[in-house]
């Protein structure tokens, strides 16, 4: 494929996956003031559901063809790339601020599921076995949505008995079906664009799920995200990410290894690598939030610095 084509292919998927965004995001928000629930748990779980179908898409297939590095390597590029660059980028435009009052525990379980990919990791092969308890550990995540969102009993009181239009709810729904649309072959067009990039430059399996393809299949959390920012609906955008990261690990790791053979290969680079730079952005993250209720600009420069480092190292 010649380059000016590769590059005009581009162009449609980004436009397509900005555009989808914006539709995307403004039936989140309607559905958040309509039924009462919070901004923070519409991000974490419908809104990083449907964000996170690229890396599923990429990573089983990967994995049904025998390529567990790329299919291990793109759920975890994408979790370092949503903090490192997602967040990065976001708190450069708009400090961050913290108001949701899980963050702290969604921030803990998004660390707490990486270690134990790690721990299953170790032997540098995840089993079938650990691949049903990783699906698994998203059931909990799901109850912890449930509980909080029982716990804003206050907010849900206040908002409950709002008349809902037919009109409106034909409107935002197929906003929201033809955003997700628009987003998701929008990313399939930049990753496959990427791809093409990629054999031209003749860059490692690895290398190119690490950093085109967890790059491409995040567009769409990262205009989600940035759409979130300038819409003032920051709590979608946290909320996006960490449920993302979570969905990384549990759902799109856990169906990869159901899908494959024997299971999923873990290589020395994932362990000694990938999996300590997903820790240092995720500790960064959380606990600068949790310390001052906000990702301000310096802390977005260092994620991004580590974002930019990571990938010098990479190449």
């Amino acid at each position: 494929m010649e380059i000016s084509l590769v590059i005009l292919f581009f162009a449609i998927g980004l436009i397509m996956t900005v555009k989808g965004g914006d539709l995307f995001v403004d039936a989140a928000i309607w559905i958040a003031e309509k039924t009462g629930i919070s901004s923070g748990i519409i991000g974490a779980t419908i809104v990083s559901m449907a964000t996170t179908l690229p890396e599923l898409f990429v990573s089983t297939v990967a994995s049904n063809e025998g390529f567990s590095e790329m299919a291990i390597g793109n759920a975890i590029g994408s979790y370092i790339c949503n903090i490192a660059f997602i967040i990065g980028i976001c708190s450069l435009i708009r400090p961050i601020k913290i108001k949701d009052k899980f963050f702290g525990i969604k921030g803990t379980m998004m660390i707490g599921y990486l270690c134990i990919f790690f721990l299953f990791s170790k032997d540098g092969f995840i089993t079938f076995k650990e691949g049903y308890l990783l699906v698994l550990l998203q059931i909990f995540f799901v109850f912890l949505n449930i509980l909080e969102h029982r716990r804003e009993s206050t907010y849900r009181s206040k908002n409950k008995g709002k008349y809902i239009c037919k009109k409106d709810l034909i409107k935002n729904g197929v906003k929201f079906i033809v955003g997700i649309l628009l987003i998701i072959y929008g990313a399939h067009i930049l990753v496959d664009s990427g791809v093409e990039i990629a054999k031209a430059l003749r860059i490692p399996k690895q290398v190119v799920s690490l950093t085109l393809l967890a790059i491409g299949t995040s567009i769409p959390e990262f205009v989600t995200s940035i759409v979130a920012i300038l819409k003032g609906q920051q709590n979608i955008s946290l909320g996006n990410i960490l449920g993302a990261n979570i969905i990384n690990i549990s759902i799109v790791v856990g169906i990869s290894t159901l899908v494959s053979d024997k299971g999923l290969i873990v290589t020395g680079h994932t362990l000694f690598t990938d999996i300590p730079m997903a820790m240092l952005v995720s500790f960064l993250f959380v606990l600068v939030g949790l310390l001052n209720k906000k990702i301000g600009r310096l802390t977005g420069l260092i994620l991004l610095g580590a974002y930019i480092t990571y990938l010098f190292i990479l190449f």
